[in-house]
């Protein structure tokens, strides 16, 4: 039988699904939630859904691994993340067979996506220097794993960034049979630019003090050399990047991107019209608003509110014009007073670099009818105008996030939502807009649905 091993931390919105997902292998008997003092209901949920809960002693992966393999009472485990939902179908089976048939002691997950910025600028070529015979594994910052108790047992972990990959060096030392199967496609969350740093040399060290610690005969000054070269060569790219990311463009979706409502679309696809539209006549507090709105989506599962979104047609050059301003060196993104499960199934459509929205919470993949909405929405003492929730507040957080000035922003929109938002940019855009108020602060104004026009003012 196999036990599968969650590190957990603030995982409430997927948890449960995760650990329902795992139940529904036949050879899986145990599922160990390790969670690293969450504050928000990721136990609660983990238990419901049945897992048994561990509270780790000390926060750090590494050291909920560790604890997991203690409590495990199967020789074969399974690590897992507990922030993607959903799985491919296949993903225990294919993790844990080459290992139930002996084909192999060791399981390393890839999937179908570009391999992250660490794993390309910093693990591929260190691996190569030092551990050559460990330079072929697409995704050797992969976490999600399997293997027998016995070799785990018998590892050193991390307890940063360093940990995945310093499993597989251990797991290469001691010789065990390690093989590297596709799983399929997932949604990985990307981390923001600013972790990178932290990541990269936590991955470095790893990788490093393995090779120094089992054999001082694998490092040399020529390999140290290197090593130099590439921190370099990879500070020099980074400098030019932020460099080139001082310039920014934030779209609305709704009636913008999108050529409809994604709420909108909902309301007539799922029959509460005539719900919706009392609450907008009665509601206008924006605050309250989006609460019981999202109220009318309790028992919506994820898979028709997702189909939903892809219902709405896109405006039909918006990919190109994404691509050509990033080309320019413009960050992209959305900010919407809609729900996260459209705008970044839009963000993901047309290429964009982030998404800012509510976010519906979940159970077993269905909306409970509550939601979450971002702390960057909300009115501060910095705030420009007295809009209790109001998306300049989002564009002020992204812009000193990217330490990007205002001046240097170009904002999108339709309706009154969006008016502060574009008067405060640089340049403000109203699209296809009827909203007289927000033509007239725009800077610009597009009549057609098409973005080519805003390439001219994007320089």
């Amino acid at each position: 039988m196999v036990t599968v091993i969650i590190p957990v931390l603030n995982e409430a919105a997927t948890i449960a699904n995760v650990v329902s997902f795992c139940f529904r292998h036949p050879a899986v008997s145990e599922v160990i939630v390790v969670d690293d003092n969450s504050i928000d209901d990721t136990v609660a949920r983990a238990k419901a859904a049945g897992a048994v809960v561990i509270n780790s002693l000390v926060r750090g992966k590494g050291t909920s691994m560790k604890e997991g393999i203690q409590a495990a009472t199967n020789d074969i485990l399974v690590f897992l993340d507990g922030d993607i939902d959903p799985y491919p179908d296949m993903t225990l089976p294919l993790l844990t067979e080459p290992i139930i048939k002996d084909q192999a002691d060791f399981v390393k997950a890839t999937f179908s996506r570009n391999a992250g910025r660490v794993t390309e600028l910093v693990a591929k070529p260190l691996l190569s220097i030092f551990y050559p015979g460990l330079a072929h594994f697409s995704q050797p910052l992969s976490g999600m794993i399997a293997g027998r108790k016995k070799h785990f047992q018998r590892i050193e972990f991390f307890s940063d960034y360093g940990v995945d990959i310093g499993i597989l060096i251990d797991m290469f030392l001691m010789q065990a049979r390690i093989t590297e199967v596709c799983i399929g496609h997932i949604e990985n969350k990307s981390k923001p630019w600013q972790a990178l740093g932290k990541m990269s040399r936590e991955v470095t060290r790893a990788i490093i003090v393995k090779a120094l610690r089992h054999n001082n005969q694998m490092v040399n000054l020529n390999q140290l050399e290197l090593v130099n070269l590439i921190s370099s060569e990879m500070k020099s790219v980074v400098v030019d990047e932020v460099g080139n990311l001082r310039k920014m463009v934030v779209f609305d979706m709704d009636n913008t991107i999108l050529r409809g409502s994604f709420l909108e679309t909902c309301a007539d696809r799922f029959g509460f019209r005539k719900k919706l539209d009392e609450l907008r006549l009665k509601e206008t507090d924006a605050s309250a608003f989006t609460k019981r709105a999202s109220l009318l989506m309790d028992g919506i599962s994820m898979a028709d509110l997702l189909q939903t979104a892809s219902s709405i047609p896109i405006v039909s050059d918006i990919i190109k014009v994404v691509e050509e301003l990033k080309a320019r060196g413009y960050l992209v993104g959305i900010v919407s007073d809609s729900f996260h499960i459209a705008t970044d199934y839009v963000k993901n459509t047309i290429g964009a670099d982030f998404s800012l929205s509510n976010q519906l919470e979940y159970f077993e993949g269905v909306a409970t009818g509550e939601v979450r909405i971002p702390s960057y929405f909300y009115h501060t003492d910095e705030s420009i105008c007295t809009h209790p929730i109001c998306k300049t507040n989002a564009l002020r957080y992204l812009a000193k996030r990217y330490d990007i000035s205002l001046e240097n922003c170009i904002a999108v929109g339709d309706s009154e939502a969006d008016r502060c938002m574009i008067e405060q940019a640089g340049m403000g855009i109203a699209f296809c807009s009827t909203n007289e108020l927000l033509s007239y602060v725009a800077d610009r104004e597009i009549s057609e649905p098409a973005f080519a026009e805003m390439l001219g003012y994007a320089v």
